[in-house]
């Protein structure tokens, strides 16, 4: 009897009619002869809804506490999700991280998932018990209930089917991987493949299929990863591994108008400051992305960074614990433009018709960054829609 873990995100479960409708689903993985374990997330907007009466409360909540209330929107999903399969005749059981339980490292509201106790999910699997899991949460080290943050569910999930040695599903709103946001781009195309590594990079770089810490579990243990409609039957797409294509050099196109370029100006090339300001802004764990710097005019050079909009105050103040706290300049017009392909390995050209379009088109160019698979620039807002589809055409995504 083979262990399939199934995932449904919040608009899957965001009403009671829907949770039947999963119900349904399970049920019928269940009579397939399957072990299932099934990961849910919180009903609807539930989530957000409980940030905001918190932020409502106070602006900036405790991160335990705010933890604390988060977590309560996967436990109904739970629960309502276990009733529904009891009503229909199959015996199913909830559980939330801290009775199995899951245990985590790291920040409140940011933790990883470091542990997962299977004991009493096997014992329910012998009962012949459907297993329902609140996703997104875990224990810490101090026994308080944290969360993963964003895609925790989808995390929850994939570390699941490592453990237990099973398949992932993940059942969402949409039913698959495109190209390119169909939103932005409405002729692009849904892929029946996509390699971990492409799909770590488009996550990580604004696509909101998946998180990418999911993907990264994936690919660490060689879990296939399943994405479709969870309300329709069509055929989905598998992150797995994927032998590159020569003929298609870029796979998907993904942007993201959540971070911000940060310049400093003047700084000293021998001096210690940069160093100082990355090693603090890493410690309140923020993520900086692209990074340029200038060549050096008399010793100095100025350096751009972006970090996620939210975290702009923060890098402001360690900034100002410094003598550059005068010369710093803050672009918030900023939506960084990424293409992702395996076959950018062997394929030749790729940047230089890229930026021939962004060129033709008369997109400026802010910052460039690039990796084997990757190129990210950072343009304007305002040509965010331009650039997708003329790349997106040129490039038959």
């Amino acid at each position: 009897m083979g262990t399939i873990v199934q995932k449904y995100g919040g608009s899957s479960v965001g009403t009671a009619d829907k949770i039947i409708s999963v119900a349904k689903r399970v049920i019928k993985k269940k009579l397939e002869g399957n072990n299932v374990v099934v990961v849910v997330s919180a009903m609807g907007d539930t989530t957000d809804d409980l940030i905001a009466t918190a932020k409502s409360i106070t602006p900036d909540p405790d991160k335990r506490e705010l933890d604390a209330l988060m977590s309560t929107g996967e436990m109904i999903s739970a629960s309502l999700l276990s009733l529904a399969l009891k009503s229909m005749g199959h015996d199913a059981i909830s559980y939330t991280a801290y009775q199995l339980p899951i245990s985590a490292t790291g920040a409140h509201c940011k933790s990883f998932i470091a542990d997962i106790e299977k004991d009493r999910i096997i014992d329910s699997f012998n009962k012949g018990q459907i297993v329902i899991i609140a996703g997104f949460q875990a224990i810490n080290e101090e026994g308080d209930i944290t969360t993963l943050g964003r895609g925790g569910s989808d995390t929850t999930a994939v570390a699941l089917a490592a453990k237990l040695g099973g398949i992932c599903e993940i059942y969402t709103d949409v039913d698959g991987i495109y190209t390119v946001d169909p939103r932005l781009f409405p002729k692009s195309k849904k892929l029946e493949e996509i390699s971990f590594e492409e799909m770590m990079e488009l996550s990580s770089l604004g696509a909101q299929v998946m998180h990418t810490r999911a993907v990264e579990l994936g690919e660490k243990y060689n879990i296939p990863i399943y994405v479709s409609h969870s309300n329709k039957d069509t055929k989905g797409t598998f992150i797995k591994e994927v032998e590159a294509m020569e003929d298609k050099p870029i796979t998907g196109l993904a942007v993201n108008d959540s971070d911000a370029i940060i310049t400093i100006k003047n700084i000293e090339l021998s001096a210690n400051t940069l160093a100082y300001i990355f090693e603090k802004i890493a410690e309140q764990k923020i993520n900086i992305d692209m990074i340029s710097q200038t060549a050096p005019v008399n010793g100095n050079v100025n350096i751009s960074f972006t970090v996620p909009k939210e975290d702009i105050e923060i890098c402001k103040s360690i900034i100002d614990t410094t003598e550059h706290a005068s010369l710093i300049k803050i672009d918030e017009d900023v939506t960084k433009f990424s293409v992702v392909g395996i076959g950018m390995r062997s394929a030749s050209g790729v940047a230089s018709k890229l930026f021939k379009i962004l060129y033709d088109n008369n997109i400026q160019v802010k910052m460039v960054t690039t990796s084997e698979i990757r190129i990210t620039c950072a343009i304007s807002q305002s040509d965010k829609l331009k650039a997708v589809q003329t790349v997106a055409e040129e490039f038959e995504l």
